[in-house]
């Protein structure tokens, strides 16, 4: 990460462009007053820059924001990129690249964006590649997890309160929005702490996943499947999808608000039976979700139980899965490898309201009492071939208990 700090700009460089845009859009013919009715003309002018306020956002809420702002971001906006940087000892280019990481917005040389808590918050992530803790790439992919982690996070937990507060307090989408700005600075210190609890215990879940428990997933991935340990994926898990059977069809059919009361209730009970069973959902892609677990015999708990309860739950259609034993590779908060594409091939295959797996899946469960596997035609998968798929049922045993 370069720490000189070069603030002269040439004629044809980015940071000239935008600013001689700028001035272009401040000198420009005020606009015609069938211009200055079109909301949305007038909304995209907005989204030109991140300062920008619709002309027909009313004072009250335009107060309310600056003042929730101020709270949120450590006071007023008072520095400018290059200051920042500046103050940070760090070229502009490197901190743009930090900035980007994090998601924010691409700004102009001449605009007011920063506080000195975002010059502190720079400041420290330069100083840990400074001091050899991590590399300018390690802190760019560190940034970028924190700011699209915490993007979902926030959209999730307003969509959450909007919802509410349409559903028990008979307002409008537009009223509940409004009402939220009041809400807000009640919620901050809750949440904030919430959410620092949160990540101090999945840290600690993830110290004793990697500590503990990865060589003696590795050493059991090894001796189920007769393989030995040269391989460049580290990480023996359980992959297991879920998908919702005839989800097209049925979104087609379905308002908004119906259409997104399903996705939230698929999304919580497939959350809710994954946290049960001891596994760790990776993502949920609209009528699918991705998880992993330790064992093989956790995953396969976990998709019988998926299966079992959507079966049973009257507002929402059947499932089809399948779960897989092997070797992956974990990044940017997502899996990869040959045993996630297995799971996925064998997923399209099942038939509503079952699970599949695989032969080596199969033979790692097969004398497991709580499983029963009954072989299926062995089928052509894309990537793989010939394979033996198996049909994974309940066998002995009560499985998971959801309350």
């Amino acid at each position: 990460m370069s720490t000189e700090n070069n603030n002269s700009t040439r004629a044809d460089s980015p940071q000239s462009a935008a600013a001689a845009a700028h001035q272009a859009r401040e000198h420009a013919p005020a606009p015609s007053a069938a211009e200055e009715a079109d909301p949305i003309r007038e909304l995209a002018q907005a989204m030109e820059g991140p300062l920008q306020v619709p002309a027909h956002t009313p004072e009250e809420v335009r107060d309310t924001v600056a003042a929730l702002e101020r709270r949120l971001i450590g006071g007023q906006r008072e520095f400018r990129r290059r200051e920042v940087a500046a103050q940070a000892g760090v070229s502009l280019h490197s901190a743009r690249k930090l900035w980007r990481a994090m998601g924010f917005p691409e700004l102009s040389d001449d605009e007011v964006f920063f506080t000195k808590r975002d010059e502190e918050a720079l400041a420290t992530m330069v100083g840990m590649v400074r001091d050899g803790k991590l590399t300018e790439e390690t802190a760019i992919s560190l940034m970028r997890s924190v700011g699209q982690m915490t993007d979902r996070m926030v959209v999730w937990q307003i969509e959450a309160l909007v919802e509410d507060m349409i559903a028990n307090q008979n307002m409008s989408d537009r009223q509940a929005r409004r009402q939220l700005f009041d809400m807000l600075p009640d919620l901050i210190p809750q949440i904030e702490d919430l959410l620092l609890y949160s990540w101090r215990r999945q840290l600690n879940s993830a110290v004793h996943r990697m500590a503990l428990r990865a060589e003696a997933g590795v050493a059991a991935y090894t001796h189920g499947s007769g393989g030995d340990d040269d391989t460049p994926l580290p990480l023996a898990r359980a992959v297991g999808f879920a998908d919702l059977v005839s989800y097209t069809s049925l979104s087609r059919r379905m308002n908004e608000r119906t259409l997104a009361q399903m996705v939230q209730r698929f999304e919580s009970k497939s959350a809710e039976i994954i946290s049960v069973g001891g596994g760790r959902l990776v993502k949920t892609i609209g009528d699918e979700v991705l998880y992993v677990a330790e064992t093989p015999q956790a995953g396969a708990q976990i998709a019988l139980s998926l299966s079992r309860e959507f079966e049973a739950d009257e507002l929402l259609p059947q499932t089809r899965g399948a779960v897989v034993w092997g070797r992956l590779l974990s990044r940017l908060g997502d899996i990869y490898g040959p045993t996630v594409n297995m799971a996925a091939r064998l997923t399209s295959l099942a038939q509503p309201g079952t699970v599949l797996t695989d032969a080596v899946t199969a033979n790692t469960l097969k004398n497991d009492t709580r499983f029963v596997l009954t072989a299926q035609e062995i089928t052509a998968v894309r990537g793989f071939g010939d394979i033996q798929p198996y049909e994974l049922s309940a066998g002995v045993g009560a499985g998971l208990v959801i309350d």
